[in-house]
């Protein structure tokens, strides 16, 4: 097989995490042998933020603009959401290093990424497609704010007062342009908005499906109803999903994306979610390693894989 033709790499580096700053160079080094030139943007903390205007792609400040042919995420699965709503718009692949605790999505162990680079390089590995999700809030009949997930999106109450009150409609394909369907009212703490990929975080903590992780769906799911009768729901990822606050709430509602970034929420706005015409792409060694990752880390049929 052809190797690809690679030029440049950008390297998404969490300082925080052990190993990172060493393992940084050292793909800097090996990629230099190989004539691709790697540019790093590490940071500390929290990273900088995606901008709320328009969702077009976005570089942090201090690397250059260019056509990075690959990027490396070195961290743990937060590094990775970080990475992806920043360069999927680009269609840049993303290869992620697991250098944090769990390791859902960065999967990849830190003495293994030569590996899995150089059999990404010779096409030997296809990456894993992954749908993302467009988050708008419509103020006034106007976008005041947008943004993308690739794990989910999170309404919930800002303040010690926990339940709201939330309508959800759905404008699918059996809907005409303009027409939307009630698909109901929630009373409950929050509101997880979820991706397959999402599906093994806050979701799965909050008692909804598992879903593979390249299948195209959404997952609504109730964090403590207080009708018990309401349940988490599978729908198509590819329809308009519109969410209310139907009521003003005493200490506000809250907007978090990724569990990362975070906005408020007033009275009466319309948070609007939809698939994005874009997927992340990630490089995985096997895409059965999810599935094995499920049996390990959720201790399935009785602990690990031998």
């Amino acid at each position: 097989m052809e190797k690809n033709e690679l030029r440049s790499a950008v390297l998404f580096v969490n300082n925080q995490k052990k190993y990172a700053v060493g393992l940084a160079d050292q793909i800097c080094c090996e990629l230099k042998k190989h004539g691709i030139q790697g540019y790093i943007f590490s940071f500390e903390g929290k990273p900088e933020l995606v901008p709320s205007t328009e969702v077009t792609g976005f570089l942090p400040s201090s690397l250059p603009e260019k056509n990075y042919d690959i990027a490396f995420s070195l961290g743990g699965d937060g590094t990775v959401l970080y990475t992806a709503r920043c360069l999927a718009p680009f269609g840049i692949p993303i290869l992620p290093v697991n250098l944090g605790t769990f390791g859902f999505i960065a999967e990849v162990k830190k003495d293994d990424w030569l590996d899995v680079f150089s059999r990404w390089n010779k096409n030997e590995i296809v990456p894993s497609r992954r749908c993302m999700f467009e988050i708008s809030v419509e103020r006034d009949s106007k976008i005041i704010m947008k943004n993308i997930c690739l794990n989910d999106a999170v309404i919930s109450a800002a303040g010690i007062a926990k339940l709201i009150k939330l309508d959800v409609y759905i404008n699918s394909i059996f809907c005409t342009k303009d027409e939307n369907v009630t698909l109901g009212s929630y009373q409950c703490d929050g509101l997880i908005i979820s991706t397959p990929t999402g599906s093994t975080a806050y979701s799965m903590a909050a008692g909804g499906p598992i879903l593979d992780p390249e299948m195209e769906a959404l997952i609504l799911n109730p964090i403590c109803p207080f009708p018990l009768s309401n349940r988490p729901i599978v729908l198509p990822s590819r329809q308009l999903l519109e969410i209310s606050l139907t009521k003003a709430q005493r200490s506000g509602a809250l907007l978090t994306v990724d569990g990362q970034d975070t906005f408020n929420l007033e009275f009466a706005d319309k948070i609007l979610i939809k698939q994005t015409d874009y997927p992340a792409y990630l490089i995985f060694a096997d895409k059965q390693g999810y599935y094995s990752a499920l049996r390990n880390k959720l201790f399935w049929s009785g602990g690990t894989d031998a």
